[in-house]
Formats: C-alpha cells, structure tokens, sequence
C-alpha cells in the first residue's frame, strides 16, 4: 500500500477528485478562515479601477504648473497661485529684505568678475564670437530668475554644453567657411533645446534625464573635460589652423604638426603664467575659506593684465593672438536667423535634444546638490521648465544653449548668496561690461581665455567617484569607461551613444531575466524572507511561496517567469522525494510587480494550467493595483477561484496549511 503522503499520491488524488467534492472542501476552508482574512481578500478583489491614462497625464500637468496649496484656497486665489507657481520669484519676493539684497549684491558682484571672462572663453569653445557669450550671462539668467526655484545656482554657458554645440553643428555648417550660417543653427539648435526642456517638464518627462546614468556622466564629464583642454592648445600655443575634430588621435596629431611647422612659444608662456596664477588662487581659496573671492577674481584679473600687457607691449605684433572682433551693446534680435524650413532642421532637432537632457543633467545636479545644503527641496520638472523657457526666449536674443554651473554656483553659494537675485545683479553687471568696455578687451589674448577655460577642467573629472563606482558596481564602471573612451577616441556623440546602449542593455539584462526567490518564514514572526539571504527563514512543507523580482511581468520576462517557476517547483518535488513530501501549493508573491500585460496574464494562465496538470494549486498573494485589475478583466480570477487571492503572504500560508490538512485527511 502506497505511503498516504507521497507526491505521487497527492497528484492523483488531486487529479481525481470530483469537481463538486473541491468545491464543498474549498467552502468549508472558507467558513473555517479567519474573519479578518476573508475581510482583507475582499478588500483586494473589490479595489476600484485605477485612473486612466489621460487621467494621470492631466494630473501631472497640473501638479507641474500648479502650487499643492491651490487646492486648499478660494477659487478667486486661483490666479495669484497660478502665477506663483509659474513665476516663485513673485511668492518669495513679497518677504524680500534688504539685508538679503546687500549679500546677494556681493554674490552677484563676484559671480559677474568669473562669468566675463569665463564666457568670453566658452564662446570661442562653441566657434562663435566673444560678444555671444556675454549674450548668454544677461537673458537666461534674468528669464531663470523670474521662473527657476533654486536660490543659489549660477545660470550661463558651461563648458560640456559649448562643446557640444561646437563638435556637432560643425559637422552640418563650417563655421570658418559659413559663420553666419553656423550661428543661425546655433540658435536654431539653441530654440530646440529650450522647447524640449520646456515638454519634459511640462509633461513631466523627468525620467529621461535618468537615462544618463550617473556613471555615464561621470565618464562623460571626464572625457569631455579632456577633449575641452586639448582643443585649448590651439590658443594656448597660438595656431592658426587646428583640425575641427575632437578626438584626441585627429587633436594630437594638429599639435605635433604646428609644433614642427607654425606656433608662437610667446602665447604658451602668457597663457601657463596665467593659468599657475589662477590654479594658486584656487588653492589658496580652499584652503583659507574666507577668501573665497581670491579665485573668483582672478580670471577677470588676469584677462584685464594681459590685454593691458599686450596692448602696452604691441606684443600683437610679435605673435600673440588677440580677440580683435568684439562687438558690445545690448543683445540683438536673432528671430530673423532661426531655420525651421531649411535642410538641417532634423539635425538641428537632433542636436537640440541631445544638449536639452545634457544641460538638464548638469543642472539639476547642481542645484540638488546645493538645496540639500540649504535643507529645501528642489522640484525637478519646475526647473525643466524653467530652463525651457529660458533659452527658448534665449535664442530670439542672439543666446546660445545655457544652463546651470557648477564652478560658478559654488562661487555664488561660497560668496552667501540669499537668492536668485544674484543672477540679475550678475547680468546687469554683464550687460554694462557689454556696454561700456567691450572695446578694451580688444587686445585679450587668446591663450589668457584657454588658461581660464583649463583651471576649471579639473572640477569635471572625478576620479575618487570613478574609484567609488568600480568598487560598488562593476557594471556601471564599464558604462563609465564607454563614455569617457567614446568621448576620449571617437565624439561626444559616439560617447553619449555608448554610454546609454550599455545603460540600456544592463536594463534590458535585469528586464528580460529578472530573478526569483524562495520565501522561507522566520521562527516566531509573520515575516517571510529570501531563504538564501537569510538561512534562519525555514521553509513551511508541501507549500513552497516563491516572489518574482521584476517591477513588471510583461512581454519580455514572461516566459523566462514562468520556466523559473516550474523548475522550482520540479526541483523542490525532487528534492522532496525522499520524504515523501511533494507541492500542494505554490504561493506566488506579486508584491514587487507593479503592472503586468497580456503576455504576463497569459504566462500565468499557462502557469496554473501546469500546475494543475500536476496536483499543485496556485495562490496569488498581495497583487497590486493595477495588477489585481488586469486579471479580473482577464478572467484570470474566475480560472484560479477567488479564494485562491489573498491579501499577503501571512494569510496565504494560514489557509494553504488547512487546505493541506483537508488533502491529507482524504486521502
């Protein structure tokens, strides 16, 4: 006589058991299951329906442009909050004190002496004029003033972002053989990475941003930090031709070149005197924090000794290369040079999304950084918005692509800053330069800019983060090095490209084989855990409760799922064959997975047809929302029994446990 608790037993048993007589044991575990437990499924099974899509896109906009307060004011406030909400300098403004005017009057003071001379040079990085660097420290910072949240951030060029403009439009238009059509789909380019920053945060699209992993921006950072300061040793080492690529082989080789043909030592010693000064200044800076403002002064120092230098030595004439065209006066309408209809439009989009998530990037790390010092939170979309708008209204006033920098941000907290008003008083101050001495700065050398541009290099490559992410995630070291050897030996594109395609297939590895995990009880709790995480947790027999890992069960994973899961339950019938214990029940824990589609759905029908077909019942524990919905839609419910859903995993185990004990006593 066949032992009453073999595996082999439970399967015919459960394969031969009339249709009626299960339903009568099921009604009879439903009467003897705890009150509280039948309550809670009933909760689950009869959730209202999520909100629809166009539900949650009409919310987010509205949490986008909208203050949470509004909803507890009068309808007649609404206005004023719409406004505030869209404009913070109007709610923040009414409390605005002198004393906060007079530090974010030095602030702004400071900040202007490092952001002259420091866009003069990114100007001359993004192959245009000086004057346009100049543009771009008055528009957007007073446009971000009125609708950005941040208090300290410094708005203007940065150096990645005049690269990137520089290495891939010159790959559409030469800006030696055509400048004015260059500059025409610089702010063309410009217009389309404000209307894109502009959407992601209305339609709070935050989330692509995180598509540059941070390991991918370190290695980005790191290599484009390199290429900017080797495209300096064209004015570094004053020569006249130099290639428009920005590898480093193609840089190089133009080096080596001049080096044996054409090139001025005079303009290398002016430029490395200069730039051992500033790197001094630095040091002294941070070690002495009171004199914060040595640093930020000796750029606009430097540019103004030089050009006194070379203008009183006529050392012009004698081979140093000069500015010479620099055009002042207030920022011209550049309307009329946007091309929506012409040939480059595509690339002109292209590009302009590429510079919107790098600028995006940049930014709202910068002023994350230094809102969680001031102990105040910083909304994401809002600032997207905010820097949209700022350089949409930038490229119709001859602006090219600004964002937020770090270099000059860490100035402005450094020099105590209270509020935006320091980029007014930033770009007042530029907006007089651009009035009255852009004449002066006629005769600045062209390795002084290249000197200033290289002291702030070394803030863009981190080595000890590069140390922390090899230590922590092997993984993410490799997107790291793929972006910096991409940037490094190939372009900024190819870098971007590679760092997010193995950003992607490291996303699409854990999608497509998700992991699943054998749940074991704790002695003495409620609490179930990983068996191979925590040995403690014991394993309850003849159920076995497995937990899917994955936040979807979807097209990708599904069938990789379900195999997991029959495996485990072969193997847990083989390894239970010795003790004559099989699987009555798998409890299946889907409290990680947040949705689910039809291809899940129907790996879980086939799933339990197994199952089945093999004496194992199958137990759904904790589903969530939308989940839960899907499968009555489904009728996926109907097919397994209500009473085979369960609220967690506590109260799966409770009414597993007497369903065992009624199959034993059958059989």
């Amino acid at each position: 006589m066949q032992p009453k608790s073999s595996p082999k037993h439970f399967k015919e048993t459960m394969g031969t058991l009339p249709a009626e007589s299960s339903t009568m044991e099921l009604q009879q575990l439903d009467r003897d299951a705890a009150p509280g437990q039948t309550e809670r499924a009933k909760w689950l099974l009869s959730s209202p329906n999520p909100p629809s899509l166009w539900h949650e896109l009409r919310s987010s906009i509205r949490e986008t442009v909208l203050p949470q307060e509004r909803k507890k004011q009068p309808r007649t406030q609404g206005h004023v909050l719409f406004l505030q909400g869209l404009f913070p300098i109007l709610k923040w403004g009414r409390s605005y004190s002198a004393a906060k005017f007079k530090k974010d009057l030095m602030a702004g003071l400071t900040l202007a002496s490092l952001c002259i001379p420091q866009s003069i040079g990114y100007a001359n990085l993004a192959k245009l004029d000086p004057q346009y660097g100049l543009y771009t420290s008055v528009v957007p910072p007073l446009i971000y003033a009125l609708m950005g949240s941040s208090r300290e951030i410094a708005i203007g060029p940065v150096a990645v972002v005049s690269l990137l403009l520089s290495a891939m439009i010159q790959k559409v238009v030469d800006p030696s053989v055509d400048p004015v059509a260059y500059r025409s789909l610089v702010f063309t380019v410009t217009f389309f990475t404000g209307a894109f920053q502009a959407v992601f945060g209305i339609f709070r699209l935050g989330f692509l941003v995180d598509f540059l992993s941070h390991a991918a921006i370190v290695g980005f950072m790191g290599g484009a930090a390199i290429v900017i300061g080797l495209q300096q040793l064209k004015g570094l080492l004053g020569i006249s031709n130099f290639t428009t690529k920005t590898d480093v082989v193609s840089v190089m080789e133009a080096v080596l070149y001049a080096l044996h043909h054409s090139w001025y030592p005079l303009n290398f010693v002016l430029g490395c005197s200069f730039l051992i000064f500033i790197l001094i200044t630095r040091f002294i800076g941070t070690r002495n924090k009171k004199l914060f403002w040595l640093p930020a002064m000796a750029p606009l120092f430097s540019v103004i000794l030089s050009t006194l230098i070379v203008y009183l030595t006529k050392a012009d004439k004698h081979g140093i290369k000069i500015v010479k065209h620099f055009k002042g006066g207030l920022n011209p309408s550049s309307v009329h040079q946007l091309k929506f209809g012409g040939p480059h439009v595509g690339e002109a989009a292209k590009i302009g999304s590429i510079c919107a998530l790098i600028a995006l990037t940049e930014a709202i790390a910068v002023g994350r950084s230094f809102a969680s010092v001031k102990g105040y939170h910083l909304d994401g979309n809002k600032e997207m918005v905010a820097m949209g708008f700022m350089n949409i209204v930038g490229s119709l006033t001859s602006c090219y692509a600004a964002t937020g920098s770090f270099s000059r941000t860490a100035v402005n907290f450094s020099a105590g800053c209270e509020t935006v008003v320091s980029n007014i008083v930033m770009a007042i101050t530029v907006l007089v330069s651009l009035l009255l001495i852009t004449r002066l700065l006629y005769y600045t050398p062209l390795a002084i800019l290249a000197s200033i541009i290289l002291s702030a290099l070394p803030g863009l490559i981190d080595l000890n983060e590069a140390y922390n992410i090899w230590k922590v995630d092997k993984l993410d070291f490799i997107v790291c090095l793929g972006a910096f050897f991409g940037v490094l030996f190939g372009s900024v594109e190819i870098g971007l490209l590679i760092a997010v395609a193995i950003s992607f297939a490291k996303i699409m590895v854990d999608s497509i084989k998700p992991s699943t995990q054998v749940l074991g009880k704790i002695p003495g709790t409620d609490i179930f855990c990983d068996i191979l995480q925590y040995p403690a947790a014991t394993q309850i027999p003849g159920i076995l409760i497995v937990s899917i890992s994955s936040g979807t069960l979807c097209f990708a994973n599904a069938s990789f799922i379900r195999e997991r899961i029959l495996r485990r339950v072969f193997d847990e019938n083989e390894t239970k064959e010795n003790t004559k214990e099989g699987v009555l029940v798998l409890i299946l824990d889907m409290s990680n997975v947040m949705n689910i589609d039809t291809s899940g759905i129907y790996s879980l029908q086939e799933l339990h047809k197994k199952l089945i077909s093999g004496g194992t019942k199958l137990a759904v524990a904790n589903p969530r929302w939308k989940v839960i919905t899907k499968l009555k839609k489904a009728k996926f419910i109907d097919k397994i029994e209500a009473g085979w859903v369960f609220f967690n995993i506590a109260d799966a185990v409770e009414y597993c446990r007497r369903f065992k004990i009624n199959v034993l006593d059958n059989c």
